[in-house]
């Protein structure tokens, strides 16, 4: 019976489905506005992000109608496009803009950076810090580009070994330093929240390129992160 009843209902569309369903007005409602949710058949646009998350929110068993979760579409959509609006930036444009010739050969480290960013496996927040370094050859590049490299890749669906090695190869290739020294220490919501539940757990991940891979400039750079 279940199953005509579905079967009807995906025929007539989400309005005469409504009143099909007046014997059975809650399981009803759920799926009416579950197929409200999505684009119909006959629609050419797609659903829009505001769509999806009013669907998820069915799928979950909410009610997206009540007061609370009236705006929770939009305020989500919002916040998506905001922690992922590294995909609309140009790293090397970032740090081409602030790049000039100095004679300095000591190390230039750029350290406790806030990081946060999206584990791309459960779309869970991970945050924590970043350490730069490099030694220049010939170019320096403006420090505060450093700290905005660093926040353009957070700003994507990452793990934390790509960011790492993503922020210092982009500064190897852009200014062709003596060597790139990076570490990121983060804490993943996805092992302190869910899984094995780790509330203390955290992860350090380094990249060393150049000399950074040599002993002395390899510890006096991981020495100046922890003085």
């Amino acid at each position: 019976m279940e199953e005509a009843l579905d079967a009807e209902l995906r025929g007539r569309g989400s309005e005469n489905q409504r009143v099909l369903c007046a014997g059975h007005a809650e399981e009803c409602r759920l799926r009416s506005s579950r197929l409200d949710a999505v684009t119909s058949p006959g629609s050419s646009s797609p659903p829009s992000m505001n769509d999806l998350i009013r669907q998820l929110l069915n799928e979950l068993g909410e009610d997206p109608d009540r007061e609370g979760l009236r705006l929770t579409p939009k305020r989500v959509a919002e916040s998506l496009r905001f922690l992922t609006s590294g995909y609309g930036a140009d790293p090397d444009e970032i740090l081409n803009s602030a790049v000039f010739q100095v004679d300095y050969d000591e190390m230039v480290l750029v350290r406790d950076i806030e990081v946060f960013s999206l584990c791309e496996h459960h779309m869970l927040p991970f945050f924590g810090k970043a350490h730069v370094a490099y030694i220049p050859k010939e170019k320096i590049v403006g420090l505060s580009k450093i700290a905005r490299l660093v926040e353009v890749y957070a700003r994507r669906l990452q793990v934390q070994e790509r960011l790492t090695q993503e922020i210092a190869a982009t500064i190897e290739k852009l200014i062709d330093p003596e060597g790139v020294g990076m570490v990121i220490e983060a804490q993943h919501l996805c092992m302190r929240m869910r899984g094995v539940a780790k509330q203390h757990s955290s992860v350090t991940t380094s990249a060393m390129l150049g000399v950074f891979r040599e002993g002395p400039t390899r510890q006096e750079f991981l020495r100046l992160i922890r003085d």
